[in-house]
């Protein structure tokens, strides 16, 4: 029997998941149902079963996988001298997860999903759990790129670090909930909001 390389199953399990966000974007979480996500994806409820047991498994999934690239793309700009200001940096990473996130989607499809996963964790443990691993984990990957911002001048240490960094994830959950509720801000408004607040900052420093 022929066997099945790996780069067919992560192909499978993309399209699994792709589908299913689609889904829970469109109709909500409680309102899909396992059949919804298989007509979704076009497959039989073995194949997709394969992979994942249930709706809460997949939305788990979803929630990881962003927040792992999310922070990849955040611990990578870490390691540019000197680092992409906020508004650039949050522009960017902003642009990339919520913009194109989801193939076949429209644009606030991701935006839609994200407030799904934070209403979801008031009741499940387990999503509870990825949302905190993810959120600690963007907090540190935060506080690093402010350290750096320090030793390039760029920001002052007369403010935790911690600080800054729960200050800047709240600046782009604030964004995602714009755009999930309304859709009418584009990415420009988050970063020239910023840079004129920046601005601001260096003029009473002065």
């Amino acid at each position: 029997m022929a066997r099945v390389s790996q780069e067919h199953l992560d192909a499978r399990r993309r399209q699994i998941l792709d589908g299913a966000a689609r889904c829970f974007a469109r109709n909500g979480f409680h309102a899909t149902s396992m059949q919804d996500v298989l007509t979704e994806v076009g497959l039989s409820a073995g194949a997709v079963y394969r992979y994942f047991s249930g709706k809460e498994e997949l939305i788990a999934a979803i929630a990881a996988e962003a927040f792992a690239g999310i922070r990849g793309a955040f611990a990578e700009a870490a390691k540019t001298t000197p680092p992409p200001t906020p508004d650039i940096l949050l522009g960017a990473v902003l642009r990339l997860f919520l913009e194109e996130r989801i193939p076949g989607a429209d644009r606030q499809a991701f935006a839609r999903l994200i407030l799904q996963v934070w209403s979801e964790t008031l009741r499940d443990e387990r999503l509870f759990r990825t949302l905190s691993d993810g959120f600690n984990g963007m907090r540190e990957v935060w506080a690093e790129l402010v350290e750096v911002y320090r030793e390039t001048g760029l920001m002052t240490a007369d403010v935790p670090a911690d600080r800054v960094a729960r200050t800047l994830i709240a600046t782009a959950q604030g964004y995602i909930a714009q755009q999930a509720l309304f859709g009418d801000v584009d990415v420009e408004v988050l970063q020239d909001g910023l840079r004129g607040l920046m601005s601001m900052r260096s003029q009473s420093a002065s």
